[in-house]
């Protein structure tokens, strides 16, 4: 752990205050499966001794990535990576405002955007006629930098006559067009991943992932939106509050 920890040394020639940058490396770390969920991470002190760096610096770290939701102190026990990216299912969000909101950086890598002949099951899903055109967008959504979900999306063309003009938010895009979803329908199943899902997600083939099919709807009840994701389950999770 020694060694390992070595490549968390903050640069001391830095403008950079030493607990920022102690804190970018961590994330980054936890990010890329230095350490897994629910996995205690070094203490202060041993941060402290193996980095050069004062426990106070080594704690104002922590207390940031405690506060950016990626560690969660234990009273008695220590600091903890905290298991999930949890979602609520009692409100409609949609990615990019989850992660901001918890801290993170959100990002899209496009793997294709394209208009098409609605296929029968987007016909079906989103109540179109035979021969409706329609835009496809397929992405990988990152988490800082850390690939999250395999996303497909398919919007009547009507609404997204260009599928490039989305950059990073299609809610964002769809909100500046006045046809933003108010309301959907979320379909989650436990799923294995494919050699391509694997790939694409940098986990193992067969491993665990949350299958989410969403329909979001307008206002007026017009479905605008049908999307699939495939979602890594070791850092992705759904929370819901229930009442009686």
């Amino acid at each position: 752990m020694q060694a390992q920890l070595s490549d968390f040394k903050p640069d001391s020639n830095s403008s950079t205050p030493l607990y920022l940058q102690l804190a970018n490396k961590l994330a980054t770390g936890i990010h890329g499966g230095i350490w897994q969920p629910d996995e205690a991470l070094p203490s202060e002190r041993l941060l402290s001794e193996a980095l050069d760096i004062s426990r106070v610096t080594a704690r104002k770290a922590i207390d940031m990535l405690c506060e950016r939701g990626l560690l969660t102190r234990k009273h008695g026990s220590g600091t903890y990576i905290t298991p999930k990216l949890e979602q609520p299912l009692s409100r409609l969000t949609n990615f990019s405002e989850e992660l901001r909101q918890r801290g993170f950086v959100p990002g899209s890598q496009w793997i294709s955007r394209e208009t098409g002949i609605a296929a029968p099951e987007e016909i079906l899903s989103l109540g179109l006629s035979p021969n409706t055109v329609v835009s496809r967008l397929k992405r990988l959504r990152t988490a800082d930098n850390v690939v999250m979900a395999i996303e497909s999306t398919t919007i009547p063309a009507i609404y997204l006559p260009n599928p490039k003009l989305v950059t990073d938010s299609l809610y964002g895009y769809l909100e500046s067009n006045n046809v933003t979803p108010t309301r959907a329908l979320q379909h989650i199943r436990a799923v294995n991943a494919s050699p391509e899902q694997a790939k694409l997600a940098g986990i193992k083939q067969g491993a665990a992932m949350l299958y989410i099919t969403r329909v979001g709807y307008l206002p007026t009840g017009a479905a605008v939106e049908l999307t699939h994701s495939y979602c890594r389950s070791d850092y992705y999770d759904f929370v819901a509050e229930l009442f009686r």
